[in-house]
């Protein structure tokens, strides 16, 4: 029984578009392998695709999100580290006044403690033109100028008001007397300020990560499957190729036939 013919060579069609598919899928495999991807074409999965696009998008603000939170907390640290030496010198302000309302001290130890205290003030009021990258620290009022900041906390752009320090106002620097709890409530303040901040801080780590790992699964390839599957398609690869070649001497058979 003959098994092929001259004009169309039916062993060597099927081998060959074997053959093709065969390499198509190893050159698939070898492209996922290479890049770490398992979408290296939009064809390969497109709502995959779309699906990761929209995530590296909300990872790249909640990243970004994350950074305005962690300056904002910088932000705080430093106005927390001024507050603990402008609540020294408060302190030593009250003690000043007390002490100058003692009846036996001369008229020139009163003048000695008035500059100490004018001295200090003075201090506070520097303090208070402080800032922090360009953007003061202390002038601010709640939620209108800078020192009570609106900060993006997230990716949607929801945003936290700090509670803001007024340092130059004359509770701080003595216009209106000395006192010490003032400086008590701007340092609690800061100390909310930054907790909160704080938490949404770890609050966006947290939904960075979930994220990063939503996008892993839609996208990472999986090494250990597509290494198998590399090898299969190698050996059909090698098979193919040589019953291609077996194929293509069928019509030589035949004509040694018709010799």
């Amino acid at each position: 029984m003959i098994i092929s013919s001259l004009n169309t060579n039916m062993s060597a069609i099927t081998a060959a578009s074997n053959l093709n598919t065969s390499t198509s899928e190893l050159n698939n495999a070898l492209a996922e392998l290479s890049s770490g991807s398992k979408i290296v074409n939009p064809s390969d999965d497109p709502a995959g695709l779309a699906e990761s696009i929209a995530l590296t998008a909300q990872i790249g603000q909640t990243n970004a999100a994350n950074g305005n939170v962690s300056n904002a907390i910088s932000f705080s640290q430093t106005q927390d580290g001024y507050l603990q030496q402008v609540g020294s010198a408060l302190d030593q302000m009250s003690t000043l006044a007390v002490e100058a309302q003692d009846p036996t001290k001369s008229s020139s130890q009163l003048a000695d403690y008035n500059s100490e205290f004018q001295a200090l003030a003075a201090y506070i009021t520097s303090t208070g033109n402080a800032t922090y990258n360009g953007v003061s620290l202390f002038t601010g009022t709640d939620g209108t100028t800078t020192g009570g900041l609106n900060i993006t906390t997230d990716g949607t752009g929801d945003t936290f008001t700090m509670t803001a320090v007024n340092l130059t106002a004359a509770a701080y620097t003595g216009a209106t007397g000395s006192n010490i709890s003032t400086s008590t409530g701007a340092t609690a303040n800061v100390g909310a300020n930054e907790e909160r901040l704080n938490y949404s801080s770890n609050e966006l780590g947290v939904l960075s990560d979930n994220l990063t790992a939503a996008n892993s699964t839609l996208t990472d390839v999986n090494v250990a499957s597509e290494s198998t599957k590399y090898a299969e398609y190698q050996i059909l690869v090698q098979s193919g190729t040589a019953m291609l070649a077996q194929a293509n001497q069928n019509p030589a058979n035949i004509l040694k036939l018709l010799a």
